[in-house]
């Protein structure tokens, strides 16, 4: 089955008010085109899923996007210091934010995977979390052992992700770290791929290192070249550091849509 389609029709599937987790991590392998896409569609509300984000987030914060966040972690790599934009956001009251360790964000997908209403935490004893994020909260050891820290299952209505390679059917294929990319796909109702490469149908029966990502759990591909500039792709190209300067500088939402248009014409 060919699920090939522009970027434009795969977001338009995502409607207002929808959870979305997004691959990659901070400035690395970041379905970043999608995220341009979701800002310039104008979507609104979008409950965002994220071990540790970075650009993405922020950037759809800026525009009006997000109605709240689920992070173990927001912000730039050191040298491009804090994400501003989602900073002021929050200090205003435009967006709640659910503050998690990377590690519970990854034990509450890892609970909608695996099915089941929440995932036991270990090493949440000494940390202020479990007063401000309801998400977390203590059961009874049911075999007599001390209470014990849990987190609620996140299970997201997308995932989207930028990979190396992917045939028409969803077979897809990433090429060094895979961060939390694959428990989103597991975790998640649908999975939107954005790739580098669109390979031949025969592609992954003939290599040895096969597909990571099978079609049966992904509803579209789209062939995205540098989709996720100006964040890193390993083996393909380093982050931009202008053009993420370049973001960080256009200092309101008014600057945004001339930002976007220019993107799109670099993309193509």
């Amino acid at each position: 089955m060919n699920k090939i389609c522009t970027m434009a029709q795969a977001i338009e599937s995502i409607p207002d008010g929808a959870m979305v987790a997004i691959g990659g991590n901070t400035l690395n392998r970041v379905p970043m085109e999608a995220v341009y896409q979701m800002a310039r569609q104008n979507k609104r509300n979008l409950q965002l899923v994220k071990t540790a984000g970075a650009m993405d987030i922020d950037l759809l914060c800026l525009a009006g996007c997000v109605k709240s966040v689920d992070a173990g972690y927001v912000s730039y790599e050191s040298q491009f210091s804090l994400c501003r934009y989602y900073r002021r956001a929050v200090e205003k009251g435009q967006v709640i934010t659910y503050e998690h360790a990377c590690y519970t964000v990854i034990c509450a997908l890892r609970a909608a995977a695996y099915g089941i209403p929440f995932m036991p935490v270990k090493g949440l004893g000494q940390t202020q979390l479990m007063e401000s994020n309801p998400r977390l909260g203590h059961i009874q050891d049911p075999f007599g052992g001390p209470d014990i820290a849990v987190v609620q299952a996140i299970r997201p209505n997308f995932a989207i992700l930028h990979v190396h390679y992917a045939d028409q059917a969803g077979n897809a294929m990433i090429c060094g770290p895979v961060y939390e990319d694959l428990l989103m796909v597991q975790a998640s109702e649908r999975v939107i791929i954005t790739t580098e490469e669109i390979v031949p149908d025969n592609y992954f029966r003939r290599q040895d290192i096969k597909a990571q990502i099978p079609a049966f759990q992904v509803e579209a591909v789209v062939h995205a070249p540098k989709g996720a500039r100006p964040t890193a792709m390993p083996f393909c190209y380093p982050v931009d550091e202008a053009e993420v300067r370049a973001f960080q500088g256009l200092g309101a939402a008014e600057q945004l849509s001339k930002y976007l248009e220019g993107r799109r014409e670099a993309a193509r």
